[in-house]
């Protein structure tokens, strides 16, 4: 039987934190990542202080959770001390053991935990990257106590209470060369949003939630799903997966912008990164977000559905245990996550019909319009959408439509030549041009009705309700209700209400 030869080659600390350090942290998913240790140490309070003093300024994370004895908080420090395929408590946030560490270097070259666990004597370990980096050898020294004159930074207050304090200093990653004090109020404003977004379903002062602060202000949540808005088009009952019944489902297909009161509301509910990047899946674990990972990669026809304007009212909140991790492929950071293949099908189902709501929804200025002109709706819409049989969508003006059938019963012998302009503006509908300028703007054209002088608003009015008293045999109070609820004169009743009246 032949001897195994095995050679001792361990790490160089100094290097493989350096590498560390890259893995792709932002300061705000850093944060995050801190107060998840919070939430798992069950903490109802979390203060994040940032202090600005130039190239001295320093984070403080203090929670009020059950803390950790010496022993618990030198395994809390090792790197790698948990097995991630090993079974976790239910409402455990983590799963590879190195947030605390990565998340923490990520943004600063020294690392002060305190803590004390209730009825312990307190604990206090530092990292200091500068130690490590000049060690050729294979030991690792975590150094007793913060850094010499740190001590206030701390903050510990009343010494007989259980909790955690992690300190970041000498933050090389946050105050680069030219950063400056506005950097600093603006990486705050950024970090509140991205807590804001993240914990909102476990920030509040009810059972298992947290009180949050960022410097002394309450954070407030951000609700993507806008729960219990009865402008919504779709919000869906929830839905446990065939074979995975702990996965949990429910879609939302939020209201147009016409259908809000405000214009900061509308901005408001757009989230942190805008429209377009907050549709399709929104990945939580134990209410904590994760990811919103667009769609999945799923999509039809061998495509992929891009993150567009089109869809971008949907958004579909899927819940997952921390279990399925290892199945779903989340990562260190918590900011990707892929579905099983059985579990695809599924969700492919649910994307595909909350898409379709959507980009109803996003068609129609937020509310349905039918093709019939004899509906309560409205006249029905001057444009119709035709799919060809190559599968590219084509668009004509209907011919449906009231004031179209106006003129040409009254054209004459101008009918061909109306008829052809009208073929001639078809064929020439900017679609390209559209598509380029909306991805560029990140917001869907603009009518040029809605900058439109009151005086022509009405000369379009009376020649729509002329058409529909006139050729349509409607009453003149019926016309003015049909108007009322044809775009874009809904918004303008005082102009609906005087037409007739001459």
């Amino acid at each position: 039987m032949s001897i195994m030869k095995t050679r001792n080659i361990p790490p160089r600390a100094g290097m493989l934190i350096e590498s560390l350090r890259g893995l792709g942290y932002t300061t705000a998913t850093a944060v995050a990542d801190i107060i998840d240790n919070s939430i798992s140490a069950e903490a109802r309070t979390v203060d994040v202080h940032v202090e600005w003093a130039g190239t001295d300024s320093w984070i403080r994370i203090t929670d009020d959770g059950c803390g950790m004895d010496d022993a618990e908080l030198e395994k809390a420090m090792q790197l790698g001390a948990s097995d991630p395929r090993h079974t976790r408590r239910p409402d455990d946030l983590g799963r590879f053991g190195m947030g605390l560490k990565t998340a923490s270097f990520s943004q600063a070259r020294a690392l002060t935990v305190h803590s004390r666990r209730a009825g312990r004597a307190p604990a206090c370990l530092r990292w200091d990257l500068d130690v490590l980096e000049g060690r050729t050898g294979a030991d690792w020294p975590l150094i007793e106590g913060p850094r010499p004159g740190s001590e206030e930074r701390l903050g510990t207050g009343n010494a007989d209470a259980s909790g955690t304090v992690v300190l970041w200093e000498d933050l090389d990653r946050i105050v680069t060369p030219g950063f400056t004090s506005d950097d600093l109020f603006e990486a705050l404003e950024t970090l509140e949003r991205h807590l804001a977004m993240v914990f909102h379903r476990l920030i509040g002062t009810g059972s298992g939630q947290i009180d949050l602060k960022l410097n002394g202000k309450r954070v407030k949540p951000w609700d993507p799903f806008l729960m219990g808005n009865l402008s919504k088009r779709l919000e869906s009952l929830e839905y446990s997966l065939l074979g995975a019944p702990e996965v949990r489902v429910q879609m939302h297909v939020l209201p147009h912008k016409d259908r809000f009161e405000t214009l900061a509301e509308f901005e408001a509910a757009a989230g942190p990164d805008g429209w377009t990047s907050q549709q399709g899946f929104h990945i939580y674990r134990n209410r904590r977000l994760l990811a919103v990972s667009g769609w999945l990669r799923l999509g039809e026809r061998g495509r992929q559905w891009p993150r567009d304007e089109a869809h971008r009212l949907a958004r579909i909140r899927l819940d997952i245990p921390n279990t399925m991790d290892s199945e779903w492929n989340i990562n260190v950071l918590k900011s990707t996550a892929s579905p099983p293949v059985r579990l695809r099908p599924q969700l492919l189902r649910l994307a595909r019909e909350a898409r379709e709501i959507a980009r109803t929804v996003y068609a129609f200025r937020g509310r349905l319009v039918s093709d019939g002109a004899e509906s309560k709706e409205g006249m029905p819409d001057i444009w119709e959408a035709i799919k060809r049989t190559s599968g590219a969508t084509a668009y004509r003006l209907s011919r449906k439509h009231d004031l179209y059938r106006s003129v040409m019963e009254r054209a004459g012998p101008l009918a061909k030549d109306i008829e052809a302009l009208l073929r001639l503006i078809e064929g020439t509908v900017p679609v390209q041009r559209i598509w380029l300028d909306t991805a560029a703007d990140d917001e869907p054209p603009v009518s040029i009705l809605d900058d439109e002088p009151d005086p022509a608003l009405v000369e379009m009015m009376e020649a729509m309700f002329d058409a529909l008293v006139q050729s349509r045999g409607l009453s003149e109070a019926e016309a003015r209700e049909r108007l009322s609820r044809t775009r874009p004169f809904d918004k303008r009743p005082d102009l609906i209400a005087g037409l007739g009246s001459k």
